[in-house]
């Protein structure tokens, strides 16, 4: 279980780090908390507070490779805030939450905006080539697409139960065509780090799963 204190914290720093000065009186717990409840709606089951915690820690990892750490761990915090399976519009409306509360936190109007760009990113993670920010962001997000195979498993079921409207068989076509479209790319991952460590196990586990769902 995610520790959601620790969250908390790591929230305050980031804030804190990301305002232009300490103008601001709102309190600055108050949209952590707000974000807090989010990842935990009942709807969700693998975009949960626990994937906030793991992404968070993969651009601990990744950190070296961004030109801005700070928007990237903010936009980490507001990539799923908005999350309905059933609508195609959550990182657009995500990224809407993120410009419309930072900027009341007292986050500077070129910085909100670069998280914002990085939420919408997540809509295809495929950053440009000179995109280090949204490099980190991706990779950090698609991380679990290297977990061993226990934790791998369980992902993949999580996603199934967040689909459980959609009959068995659309499910399978679906997801199918997914894994496909993933393995059919040049590289999954873009930082160094992730082409080196990640790569070759999450091709295994997308190979192994797409295999499953075959007839």
């Amino acid at each position: 279980m995610a520790d959601l204190e620790d969250l908390r914290s790591r929230w305050l720093g980031t804030l804190l780090a990301a305002r232009a000065d300490d103008s601001c009186a709102i309190d600055p717990h108050r949209y952590g908390d707000a974000l807090l409840r989010r990842w935990s709606e009942p709807q969700r089951r693998y975009h949960t507070v626990e994937h906030l915690a793991a992404v968070l820690r993969h651009v601990d990892v990744l950190e070296q490779y961004a030109d801005d750490v700070v928007a990237v761990r903010l936009a980490a915090w507001f990539h799923d805030a908005v999350y309905l399976p059933e609508r195609s519009t959550n990182e657009e409306r995500s990224a809407r939450l993120a410009e419309r509360a930072l900027q009341e936190a007292g986050v500077p109007p070129e910085r909100t905006a670069e998280v914002a760009r990085l939420v919408r990113l997540t809509t295809t993670h495929d950053p440009a080539p000179e995109d280090r920010d949204g490099q980190v962001l991706c990779d950090a997000d698609l991380a679990i697409l290297a977990a061993p195979p226990s934790a791998y498993a369980a992902y993949t079921a999580a996603v199934r139960e967040e689909y459980h409207f959609v009959p068995n068989d659309d499910f399978r076509a679906g997801r199918a065509a997914i894994l496909r479209q993933l393995l059919a790319l040049p590289s999954l991952f873009r930082t160094p780090h992730g082409q080196k460590e990640w790569e070759a196990t999450a091709r295994y586990n997308l190979a192994g799963e797409l295999e499953m769902l075959s007839p």
